[in-house]
């Protein structure tokens, strides 16, 4: 190839990149049908406290509820456009590769199996849990290490249940597990004194504890921590546009905390802020929903909806939430915490 045709194909492939670089998204599959039906349909659990549940009147909460919300907001312009399916942990991950949702928020830990075989991508951490173990306070257990033959009642088809089993093992304990397809018929049967102790995400330990409990101080949740669990939402595989939508939808919350702006701040912020990063998640100085085939103001609509990342933590589980769980390993990397979201721009 002479100079003139290497210059030509190169002159080529810079303007292909640059194209790549200014041009919208194409919408994918999952945004055109939703933008159809007018609504994200989202996978919650069938009810644990300050993560996903539902009142009496059908209205849901949480902190996987509200991550669902922002995606609606971001995506329709309205955080109510979502039509919630509870879900057990066995029915999760079939809903997801049928098509029945579009995302599944529902305390999920993201795990190599998962993500490599079940036809699903993770796509963020959204609270950083770990798996315990709860027992009566007026027993002799004060340490996962004194469980030695004990009955443990535990929910089936979850991390928690090969957990157990390799948790038993390594430190020849001998446990015996007590295994129940629902969560419900697992804690019922702990707090009937079926079990010697019931474990879960120390999470849902809190919640499982403050909502079932007839006494929450009756029972304590020992120290240790026996296993990683980073939970958070999944999408299909097979449409690259809708992972990295609700990716983003996430990453942007954690970065409005990063720098200021809430749910109250915002408008204000979108109007005179000139600090270059808030402008650019708040699409005064660049348009970044065109990349992702959605509008200027998505996180606008996204923070108007529920906050930022530590708003959302801080209404359904932090230290004032009747789950009264401490930030932790979930604050902002810059606070202590290993919350960390790459940059909108």
């Amino acid at each position: 190839m002479n100079f003139k045709a290497r210059k030509a194909v190169l002159g080529g492939l810079l303007a292909s990149a640059a194209f790549a670089v200014s041009a919208p998204a194409f919408a994918g599959k999952t945004l055109d049908a939703i933008k159809a039906r007018g609504q994200v349909v989202c996978g919650v659990n069938t009810g644990l406290a300050g993560f996903s549940q539902a009142d009496s009147n059908g209205n849901w909460s949480g902190l996987d509820v509200d991550i669902c919300r922002a995606i609606a907001a971001a995506v329709l312009g309205d955080g109510n456009k979502v039509k919630w399916v509870p879900l057990n942990a066995q029915q999760r991950f079939a809903a997801l590769q049928s098509g029945e949702i579009d995302v599944l928020s529902r305390n999920t830990t993201w795990t190599l199996t998962r993500d490599a075989s079940l036809g699903m991508f993770f796509t963020g951490v959204t609270y950083y849990d770990g798996q315990g173990f709860m027992v009566p306070a007026n027993g002799k257990i004060k340490s996962a290490k004194q469980l030695k033959g004990a009955t443990v009642c535990v929910q089936s088809g979850t991390t928690t249940e090969k957990n157990l089993t390799d948790f038993s093992r390594a430190n020849n304990l001998g446990i015996k597990p007590v295994v129940f397809e629902k969560v419900e018929a697992a804690t019922g049967a702990y707090f009937a004194g079926r079990c010697q102790a019931y474990t879960t995400d120390a999470s849902g330990l809190a919640s499982v504890r403050n909502k079932e409990a007839k006494n929450p101080a009756d029972h304590i949740i020992l120290p240790e921590l026996i296993s990683k669990e980073p939970l958070g939402p999944s999408v299909r595989r097979g449409d690259d546009e809708w992972f990295t939508i609700v990716k983003w939808v996430v990453f942007g919350l954690v970065e409005a905390e990063e720098y200021g702006i809430t749910q109250a701040n915002v408008l204000a912020e979108k109007a005179k802020s000139q600090d270059p990063v808030v402008m650019r998640i708040l699409g005064t100085s660049e348009d970044t929903g065109k990349l992702l085939g959605l509008d200027r103001d998505w996180m606008v609509n996204a923070i108007r909806t529920t906050g930022n990342y530590g708003e959302i933590f801080e209404r359904n589980v932090g230290p004032k939430s009747p789950l009264g769980l401490p930030r932790g390993v979930n604050n902002l990397w810059s606070k202590g915490g290993i919350m960390y979201a790459p940059p909108v721009r």
